[in-house]
């Protein structure tokens, strides 16, 4: 056989041998490492069921993206606790209800992380797990509900642009931007959100094993910093992660070895 061809051949096979090698290795980067105790998911952005609603370039943390990452921290056995990273200004209540109700659901020790914000429906997510280190300066707390939006139809008026309205239903078109709200509206409205509030308020007492009295008084939507939050009882501990990692350690008798759900 002319070494030529020999050659062509050993160079044939190397190259299919380094495809295979290269297709393993993509696979290997792109696949989560999951060798470890404790699972760390992020919880960053505005909170929504899915991300396809994030809009302007917002980042968005969905509700089942998640839930999919709590599902596999909890079918883990190696996982013995779950981090909560969050950095979150809030979002939709039905999103955060759902998250904090999936954490409630876990028989593992779960900590929330409180970064630069962990404010409205992120904090009712926070109370949802059993202790919650926040940093000092931290946006928290904003036990509160907002449906406010832009109202247009004086600038339709100044330039006689009429709406038509057409609608089945008295309250068919209640919230249009295209329409001043009506007294009657606005009290529907308000009656929807103060359902929301009490919601809200009742979950963060029952987790966070306070009063009622002592979470309305604090509901009024304003926020506090971490090092104000801790007097409130609205968290525990100020600090970072590696705080967040020595209380498991401290707890469940363990060297923390921690990876990232993403």
């Amino acid at each position: 056989m002319n070494k030529w061809v020999v050659v062509i051949i050993v160079l044939a096979v190397l190259g299919f041998f380094s495809m295979i090698f290269a297709g393993i290795a993509a696979l290997l980067a792109s696949a989560p490492l999951e060798s470890g105790n404790v699972a760390v998911i992020p919880i960053k952005g505005i909170i929504m069921v899915d991300e396809s609603y994030g809009s302007f370039g917002n980042i968005v943390a969905s509700s089942t993206k998640v839930i999919e990452n709590i599902d596999k921290a909890d079918n883990n056995p190696n996982v013995k606790a779950i981090i909560f990273d969050i950095n979150s200004p809030g979002g939709s209540a039905v999103a955060s209800d759902e998250i904090a109700t999936r954490i409630k659901k876990l028989n593992k020790t779960t900590v929330a992380v409180i970064r630069e914000e962990g404010a409205s429906g992120a904090y009712w997510i926070a109370s949802a797990t059993e202790y919650i280190i926040a940093n000092r300066m931290s946006i928290t707390g904003s036990v509160g509900v907002i449906g406010s939006y832009l109202d247009i139809s004086g600038f339709l008026n100044r330039y006689n642009i009429t709406y038509q309205r057409l609608v089945a239903g008295s309250e068919k078109d209640i919230g249009s931007p295209l329409k001043n709200l009506t007294v009657e509206e606005r009290g529907i409205m308000q009656e929807k959100l103060d359902k929301i509030h009490r919601i809200f308020i009742d979950e963060v007492a029952q987790n966070r094993l306070l009063t009622d009295e002592e979470v309305s008084e604090i509901s009024t939507g304003v926020f506090f910093l971490g090092m104000e939050a801790i007097d409130l009882g609205l968290v525990d501990e100020l600090g970072d992660i590696d705080y967040a990692k020595q209380y498991i350690a401290n707890k469940l008798n363990i060297t923390v070895s921690a990876f990232d759900y993403k």
